[in-house]
C-alpha cells in the first residue's frame, strides 16, 4: 500500500495528464496513472514518489474494474480522481459514422460513470473525497465540427453535476473545470506556429486549478470553473 493518500488520474497523455500527476504527487499523493498504454506511463511513474501505472480504456467496463482492482490491492483506495479523458472525432456531420459517435460518448461520459461506480464506495465510507472531470466549452455548445465531441461532453457535464448534487451530502466533493481555449502541447504548437505564447492554455496552470479544487474547504465548494488564456474571447 501507497504511504500517501492516493490520487487517481485517468487519461494520461503528455499534456494536462501528465501535469496533473506531477502535481499532485507533489502536493504529497501517491499518483495512480491510468492510460489505455503504459508504454510512457511508466516512465512517469517512475519518476513520481509511490506512483504506478495502470492500463485502462476506459470505455470498457472490465477494463476499469480491473484497472481500480489494481490500485486498491497496491496502492489503496483513491481519495482524489482526476477524470481526464475526453478524446473525441472533429469533423463534420457526413464524415462521423455511428462508430465515432459512440466511442466519444464511450470515453468522455461512460467512462466517468463507470470510474464513479469504482471509487464512490470507499469515499463514502471515509466521509470525503473529490473527483474533478476536466471538460470543455463544446458541453455547452455544438458546432459543426463537434457533432460527436459536443453530446459527449454535455453528457459528461451533466453526469457530473448530477454526482456532485448526489454526493456533495456525503462529503465527496465532485467538480468540472470547463477547458475553454487549445492546450499548450508539442502537437498544437506545430499545428499553429504562429500563436504567441500566451495563446495556449498551460496544462500546469490547469493542474493548478484541480489542485485547488480538491482541497477546498467544504464551506465553499466550486462545482464549475472555467480555465481560459486571458486574451481568449468568450
Amino acid at each position: 500500500m501507497a504511504s500517501r493518500p492516493v490520487c487517481a488520474v485517468v487519461g494520461v497523455g503528455p499534456g494536462n495528464g501528465a501535469a496533473f500527476a506531477r502535481r499532485f504527487s507533489k502536493d504529497g499523493y501517491a499518483v495512480a496513472l491510468l492510460a489505455r498504454r503504459t508504454e510512457t506511463t511508466k516512465d512517469l511513474a517512475a519518476e513520481l514518489k509511490d506512483s504506478r501505472a495502470f492500463e485502462c480504456d476506459v470505455g470498457d467496463a472490465a477494463s476499469v474494474q480491473r484497472a481500480f482492482d489494481g490500485i486498491r490491492s497496491t496502492m489503496g483506495d483513491p481519495e482524489v480522481v482526476i477524470y481526464n479523458a475526453g478524446s473525441g472525432v472533429f469533423s463534420l456531420f457526413d464524415d462521423v459514422s455511428v462508430a465515432d459517435f459512440e466511442a466519444s460518448f464511450r470515453v468522455n461520459a461512460l467512462g466517468g460513470f463507470l470510474v464513479a461506480k469504482q471509487v464512490v464506495p470507499a469515499m463514502k465510507r471515509a466521509g470525503k473525497g473529490s473527483i474533478v472531470f476536466v471538460g470543455a466549452t463544446a458541453s455547452r455548445r455544438g458546432m459543426p465540427r463537434t457533432i460527436a465531441f459536443a453530446p459527449a461532453k454535455a453528457a459528461q457535464r451533466s453526469l457530473a453535476e448530477s454526482l456532485a448534487k448526489t454526493l456533495g451530502p456525503d462529503g465527496i466533493h465532485v467538480s468540472v473545470i470547463i477547458i475553454d481555449g487549445v492546450v499548450d502541447l508539442e502537437r498544437t504548437r506545430k499545428a499553429m506556429p504562429d500563436k504567441p505564447d500566451e495563446f495556449f492554455v498551460k496544462p500546469d496552470d490547469v493542474a493548478a486549478t484541480a489542485a485547488w479544487l480538491a482541497a477546498q474547504p467544504r464551506s465553499a465548494w466550486a462545482f464549475e470553473v472555467e480555465a481560459r488564456p486571458f486574451g481568449e474571447k468568450w
